[in-house]
């Protein structure tokens, strides 16, 4: 496969997958909003609810360059369709779509249907979309849309080099959104001793579940009450979680594996190590030496593993310019 193929099918699916991350993380701020006002007050004055989505995505410095105040629909606006931020939602539905375009041939016609008919719906969605009576569905639509062209891959595309490189992308977007959600509630929405294990810290560990689709597998797996311990063991150590660091980091290794040949042996060998760390790992471990220092090494990981995977399988942009 030319090297620029695979590359835009990398990002053709790191692209649908983070405007459905995207979508998950303002959607649960959106719903915590409706909590009573005692139990949205941040720990610290920058720790606000609507500070959180900005904070998760990196996209903080770039917010501030084009608003001069936080506000919840200045940050809607910014996340969902602002022109100038490259990873509002619009614009990832458009990456994704151009980017298949590109490689029409190497996708199935359901892949294109399921990405052309998504940006023929929302390509044009404006402020008017931040009304309240509108915002939630719109949310839940692009959701239902990453969940359909993730189930046409899986369902029509050949187990070939193209089906590998679209899944690998979806892997390491995924556990990058996972580590920074998870990593944001612990080191930024700590709340003070006197309330953990109450009203507010339930809710937000809660909502940091339903963010990632965890909230009834914490339920079948644990039967007990909300506990930050259990909430990181699921969403780092689990196997059987979807979108836990664990489950993604396997995933990215496996197809690795099949595509290394003799160009990627360095990439395979960083997702092996990574895969292991996690393979071998013990919550209490983790927790001892410190989760946010853990989930930070496990960020640097994943994104050296991105550049790695870059320098040795694409050979256009600079891996910088196209994860902005």
């Amino acid at each position: 496969m030319l090297s620029r193929t695979g590359e835009h099918l990398f990002w053709m699916a790191r692209h649908m997958e983070r405007a459905e991350n995207t979508a998950r993380m303002l959607d649960v701020t959106y719903r915590m909003r409706l909590l009573p006002a005692s139990m949205n007050q941040p720990v610290e004055p920058w720790a606000q609810a609507w500070a959180v989505p900005l904070i998760t995505t990196g996209m903080a410095k770039d917010y501030y360059a084009c608003y001069d105040e936080l506000t919840a629909e200045t940050v809607l606006e910014f996340l969902v369709c602002n022109p100038n931020n490259p990873s509002s939602i619009v614009n990832c539905l458009k990456a994704a779509r151009e980017n298949a375009r590109t490689v029409r041939g190497a996708i199935t016609s359901e892949m294109w249907e399921s990405l052309n008919s998504t940006w023929m719906e929302f390509g044009k969605t404006g402020p008017e979309v931040l009304e309240a009576a509108a915002i939630g569905q719109f949310f839940e639509t692009i959701k239902q849309r990453s969940h359909m062209f993730r189930g046409v891959t899986v369902g029509t595309a050949l187990r070939d080099e193209s089906f590998f490189f679209t899944r690998l992308g979806t892997f390491l977007e995924r556990a990058d959104n996972t580590a920074r959600i998870l990593d944001v509630k612990y080191h930024i929405l700590l709340p003070s001793p006197q309330d953990i294990g109450g009203a507010q810290d339930y809710y937000q560990w809660g909502s940091l579940l339903r963010s990632v689709s965890a909230f009834e597998a914490y339920r079948k797996i644990y039967r007990d009450t909300i506990s930050p311990r259990r909430v990181a063991e699921l969403l780092v150590l689990r196997r059987d979680m979807p979108r836990s660091l664990r489950a993604c980091a396997a995933e990215i290794y496996s197809m690795l594996q099949v595509l290394a040949g003799t160009t990627g042996t360095e990439a395979e060998r960083q997702a092996g190590e990574l895969n292991a760390r996690l393979q071998f790992a013990r919550i209490d471990d983790v927790l001892a030496n410190g989760l946010h220092e853990y989930l930070l090494d496990f960020l640097e990981r994943i994104g050296a593993l991105g550049i790695e995977i870059h320098h040795s399988f694409f050979a256009s942009l600079d891996p910088a310019e196209r994860l902005a």
